[in-house]
């Protein structure tokens, strides 16, 4: 694991980009040519992913499954027969919480809404997530006890083994299906929902998405968008990345 995700933060950008800049110098006196067109892919590729306007019409081509009406929420109980929750990494050992793990920011995201769509329908939860490098606790978890603990939603059933979002499909329909549960409705971030909902149907669910944190949406923003801003660098990364796992999912699975 910890080899795939080095070989893969240099493929992806910004690690990509950063090895253009520093080949970009390696080349600056041998091969002057292939130095400029390497500085300008690098430091062009860095500003594109600074800008909030990426970020936006990126998202619109991942982001093609509509939000849940709140309408709706109370009616899953007829459409589905769980609400599975996707794990989203954790943050380690903070001091706030006495050295205790707890799910990241997305995945508070995510669980916020779940536990709106289980309270509104009566839906159980199942929350789907491994370990980080074989260290316990899992993010499965991890969230189901910020679902008690901070939301008042107790979770029926965990799958603590899952490592991508192939793994969460097929290791919830292993725990699942058995039991004749076959409709779930999925809750992960917008722009990883047509990931998720291509793998859970390969695993035999029927599935009724329920997408949160939307980033294509058009909000007015300080000069169109155009303006640099830090946050748009991790939030292009992870589009990017968003990118390639659904290219190497068709491809590979």
């Amino acid at each position: 694991m910890p080899i795939r995700y080095f070989i893969k933060q240099w493929l992806l950008p910004p690690g990509l980009l950063l090895l253009l800049l520093g080949a970009a110098w390696w080349l600056r006196r041998t091969r002057p040519r292939l130095a400029a067109l390497c500085f300008a892919l690098g430091l062009g590729g860095l500003w594109l992913m600074s800008l909030p306007l990426t970020v936006q019409q990126t998202a619109r081509l991942l982001e093609t499954e509509p939000a849940l009406e709140p309408g709706e929420w109370a009616n899953l109980g007829r459409r589905a027969d769980a609400i599975v929750v996707l794990g989203a990494g954790r943050e380690r050992g903070d001091p706030a919480w006495a050295g205790a793990d707890q799910p990241t920011p997305t995945a508070l995201e995510r669980l916020r809404f779940a536990a709106r769509l289980a309270k509104a329908s009566g839906l159980p939860v199942l929350t789907s997530g491994g370990l980080h490098y074989g260290t316990p606790p899992s993010e499965a978890r991890l969230m189901a006890d910020s679902l008690s603990e901070d939301f008042g939603v107790q979770v029926k059933w965990r799958e603590e083994a899952s490592r991508t979002t192939w793994e969460n499909a097929q290791l919830t329909a292993a725990l699942l299906q058995p039991l004749g549960v076959r409709r779930v409705v999925v809750v992960t971030q917008a722009w990883h929902m047509q990931r998720s909902r291509w793998s859970f149907e390969q695993a035999g669910f029927t599935v009724v998405p329920a997408p949160v944190g939307f980033l294509g949406r058009d909000p007015a923003r300080p000069f169109a968008g155009l303006l640099p801003e830090s946050r748009s660098v991790w939030q292009n990364g992870q589009l990017l990345n968003e990118m390639a796992g659904l290219a190497g999912y068709r491809l590979f699975y």
